[in-house]
């Protein structure tokens, strides 16, 4: 696992109601990791500033950019290697 799946994975923790030491991997669900709207907010925050990265998400929409961890971390390295592309 890289840093960046590490570090999606520590937030995530960091952020669940419940069950902190739950086994998650790439596969995981997001919602089965007990996480209440507010606090996804929160973890786009969080993943924002730890990558220096904006997250286009809409709490009001469905989106499958998000359904697994997984889903998270290519979103997240997608939109790292977007912004390094434009900066360089």
């Amino acid at each position: 696992m890289d840093e960046v799946a590490t570090k999606i994975i520590e937030i995530l923790k960091k952020n669940m109601k419940s069950n902190p030491d739950k086994e998650i991997d790439m596969d995981t669900e997001l919602t089965d990791l007990d996480i209440e709207s507010l606090d996804l907010a929160v973890i786009v925050f969080d993943i924002e500033d730890t990558f220096g990265i904006e997250i286009p998400y809409d709490a009001n929409e469905e989106s499958g950019d998000f359904n697994t961890v997984g889903s998270v971390v290519e979103k997240v390295r997608e939109l790292v290697s977007n912004s390094s592309d434009a900066v360089a």
